[in-house]
């Protein structure tokens, strides 16, 4: 676990309601910065993923 998440961990101990704010506020935002967390392996992946869907979409708008 980096510093980051064990900071997060601790603000939620101090504070319950804060994980409830930030629940409620990705359900109707979204955060897409968890997509791209992780190794580069993940990143390249996620990156196909989304390079993949987005040609689809292209091409099935031009034919």
């Amino acid at each position: 676990m980096d510093k980051d998440d064990q900071r997060k961990i601790d603000e939620y101990k101090k504070n319950p309601m804060t994980n409830f704010a930030d629940s409620a506020n990705r359900s109707q935002i979204g955060d897409l910065t968890q997509l791209t967390k992780g190794n580069l392996l993940t990143r390249i992946i996620t990156s196909v993923v989304i390079i993949g869907v987005l040609a689809l979409i292209f091409y099935v708008v031009n034919n």
